[in-house]
């Protein structure tokens, strides 16, 4: 429980930092936060650079690769749209798994994800 604690709250750290730098591409810099965390397996991050709404999809999303190693191969994202307190985030590369000896590729274009500003972060609201 303790090192859940220091997890989750290194996330919000994390976040945090993010959200008080510089520049347009915070919300891309979330998205990256969110699928480095996914390929890494660490929820708690996860959860951390996601909205509340979002939780349940990011726990989807991890167990899906219950089981498998998984890494982020050539993992960028950029702002495709932003108005306001609201952006849209596109990505390339891709999450890699392993079966075994066999590594399959879960290419990342095409994945739309919508990020909106609460408060001082910009958290991960949904994916299409």
């Amino acid at each position: 429980m303790r090192t859940s604690s220091l997890f989750c709250l290194l996330g919000l750290i994390a976040i945090f930092l993010t959200a008080c730098a510089a520049g347009t591409d915070l919300p891309a810099r979330t998205v990256e936060t969110y699928l480095q965390a996914l390929a890494d397996k660490d929820l708690n991050r996860m959860i951390a650079a996601g909205c509340g709404e979002f939780e349940t999809q990011a726990r989807f999303e991890l167990d899906t690769f219950a089981g498998v190693e998984t890494r982020a191969e050539s993992l960028a994202c950029t702002v495709s749209n932003q108005a306001g307190e609201t952006a849209q985030v596109t990505c390339s590369g891709a999450i890699v798994a392993a079966y075994g000896a066999e590594d399959r590729s879960f290419p990342l274009d095409g994945r739309l994800f919508n990020v909106q500003r609460q408060g001082r972060a910009w958290l991960v609201c949904g994916a299409e």
